[in-house]
């Protein structure tokens, strides 16, 4: 493959990734909506690579190199949670919905109280590549997650926070 037609693929995955949005609604503070464009301008974090197994047969998928994304839980901290009523934000859960369907949960304390939160990304690059729509992006990840197949969400489309009432 030639230097141009590998400068033209990064164009066009770039390009891609740019219309790539994510919407943050429910319960946040300043419900927003992010475009992948503007994981670049922001801090990212970088995950080690991994074998993506199933769940339930924990059979091999495929090898994944290191992705490159923003945290999700600078996400949520930039569309805000509630104050008030005072600690109410700490029953709070964030469900990661892709565009078929497909959802995932976590807990405030989940990510903001372990160690959990600071493995769980949302990726627009995997070996320093930046990822397209045919990848996938943007893709939630939970790097700590024992299996990360049920947490590894391609097509991440929006987060809704949730409070829960007792």
């Amino acid at each position: 493959m030639s230097d141009a037609s590998d400068v033209h693929s990064h164009a066009v995955a770039l390009e891609t990734t740019a219309r790539a949005v994510i919407s943050l609604e429910g319960d946040f503070l300043r419900p927003l909506t992010v475009d992948l464009a503007e994981f670049r301008e922001q801090p990212n974090v970088v995950a080690d690579p991994f074998d993506l197994r199933c769940y339930t047969t924990n059979r091999f998928i495929r090898s994944v190199d290191t992705y490159r994304g923003v945290l999700l839980k600078d996400l949520i901290m930039k569309a805000g949670l509630r104050p008030e009523p005072k600690g109410e934000f700490k029953r709070t859960v964030f469900i990661a919905v892709a565009h078929d369907g497909y959802a995932v949960t976590f807990s405030w304390h989940e990510l903001f109280n372990t160690p959990v939160g600071e493995r769980v990304i949302v990726a627009h690059e995997c070996g320093g590549r930046a990822l397209s729509t045919e990848d996938g992006v943007p893709i939630l990840f939970s790097g700590a997650d024992i299996l990360p197949a049920p947490r590894h969400v391609k097509r991440l489309v929006r987060i809704v926070a949730r409070v829960l009432t007792v």
